[in-house]
């Protein structure tokens, strides 16, 4: 009976967990949160002196597909690209060691050419905070993103290089 009980626990639990997952808001354009993204593979990093961020790239396969061919100006449509960000701290143990503190947020890059031509062929979404906040107060937001990425519009809009890997 104990057995039954726990189980029972755990299984409510669980269900609690997953729902939490799937009930993240869409960005207000309209985006779905990719909850998949933890799974995709590395493309880059990068850090950001003016804020004192670490970032970590993460693409789909399609996206991870195209920067192991060089076929990234332009990126393919299918392209996902997920930007991981925490404030740096280090650690007591090894204080030259800058490493990842507080999560900040994640956002997202979607490339489908017809979809987003306004935004260069992008979509932007992004979630702030642990509890996963969409930014934004409306759809409108997306011209804050593409102006920042506008100076790189001779890389299809997109600041980060795939690291090279042996």
């Amino acid at each position: 009976m104990k057995r039954v009980i726990i189980c029972l626990i755990l299984t409510i639990v669980f269900a609690g967990f997953v729902n939490a997952q799937d009930t993240v808001p869409p960005a207000p354009n309209g985006i779905s949160f990719p909850s998949d993204y933890k799974d995709w593979r590395l493309i880059s990093s990068s850090h950001r002196v003016d804020n004192n961020t670490l970032r970590v790239i993460l693409g789909n396969d399609t996206a991870i597909a195209a920067a192991r061919f060089k076929q990234i100006n332009p990126w393919p449509d299918g392209a996902v690209m997920a930007k991981i960000v925490w404030k740096e701290t280090t650690l007591d143990s090894w204080e030259k060691a800058i490493v990842p503190g507080e999560f900040v947020h994640v956002e997202f890059m979607i490339k489908d050419a017809k979809k987003y031509s306004d935004t260069g062929g992008w979509g932007f979404a992004r979630w702030k905070g642990m509890e996963l906040k969409p930014y934004g107060q409306n759809e409108s937001f997306v011209y804050e993103c593409f102006g920042c990425h506008t100076p790189v519009k001779g890389s299809d809009y997109v600041f980060t290089h795939p690291s090279t890997l042996p």
